[in-house]
């Protein structure tokens, strides 16, 4: 289905199969990713599932690098960027908890994703100071992860086990834990927001739910829940938060944009050194 979906309208089709969160994710960040020239800036997907936020990248001119451990999102990812027609984009296969280790990747990217990982991994500090790491002075990490204050299901209750089996370690993060993690890391904190609210929220769940009362196969469920699709679209502004707000219904995922300093204190001081060796 999500093939035939990338063949009639192009990358834009993989945002749109799975659930409605995934393009409340794509909105957030095509907000905050401007175009630019073919192949000028740099852009990092980190945990990249089968790519469809790095073909969005690559669409508004960014030479893109989506990174996943798994081969098999790989292979489907690079398929779809190929029947999109999508050039400066490539698809390493790649660990997030090795993310340091990749010479090819350090100090290399304009801009750094990381979309729904960070709530899988243990050690969450080494990932924020691997995602610093692989952004260049003046880059910018965007980054969302269950809002530790949405309303959970049962499985989201914990208790989250230390192993990283490929499900949550943690229930979720709130902004004093996002601005911990980036001044540990060096990141400094530009806005955090929320992404999928009410509208959205109740669209996956009902796709969810349908899921484990029916066996109805994942592209039935997905033409059920189609007609309502473009309700999160044009309700989830600020009527969509509006009534969260009223019922205490806060948004699903918690998402931060930070910044990586184009002077650090070694570059200022060795500057005022140079400064006064000229004097």
């Amino acid at each position: 289905m999500s093939d035939l979906l990338v063949k009639l309208f192009g990358w834009r089709g993989a945002l749109h199969h799975g659930n409605t969160t995934v393009f409340d994710r794509w909105r957030h960040l095509r907000r905050r990713l401007p175009k630019t020239l073919p192949g000028s800036l740099r852009f990092l997907e980190v945990g990249c599932g089968t790519g469809a936020f790095t073909m969005g990248a690559a669409s508004r001119g960014y030479h893109a690098v989506g990174l996943s451990w798994d081969e098999r999102n790989q292979t489907v990812a690079n398929r779809r960027a190929k029947l999109s027609g999508l050039e400066h984009i490539r698809f390493p296969i790649g660990d997030a908890r090795a993310l340091g280790t990749y010479p090819d990747l350090q100090r290399a990217f304009d801009v750094v994703v990381c979309f729904e990982v960070v709530e899988h991994i243990l050690d969450d500090r080494k990932l924020f100071r691997d995602l610093h790491a692989c952004l260049k002075p003046g880059g910018r990490l965007f980054l969302t992860t269950p809002n530790h204050f949405y309303h959970t299901t049962a499985k989201d209750i914990g208790p989250f086990v230390e192993v990283e089996d490929g499900g949550h370690v943690r229930r979720g993060y709130s902004p004093a834990m996002l601005r911990e993690l980036c001044a540990e890391s060096g990141l400094d904190v530009e806005e955090i927001t929320y992404v999928s609210h009410v509208f959205s929220q109740v669209i996956t769940w009902l796709q969810t739910r349908l899921g484990q009362l029916t066996f109805l196969p994942a592209e039935a469920l997905w033409l059920v829940t189609l007609p309502l699709r473009p309700l999160p679209i044009l309700l989830d502004g600020w009527l969509g938060r509006a009534i969260g707000a009223a019922l205490g219904w806060p948004g699903y995922s918690i998402a931060l944009t930070a910044y990586k300093k184009r002077f650090d204190a070694t570059t200022n001081r060795s500057a005022a050194r140079e400064a006064t060796d000229a004097a």
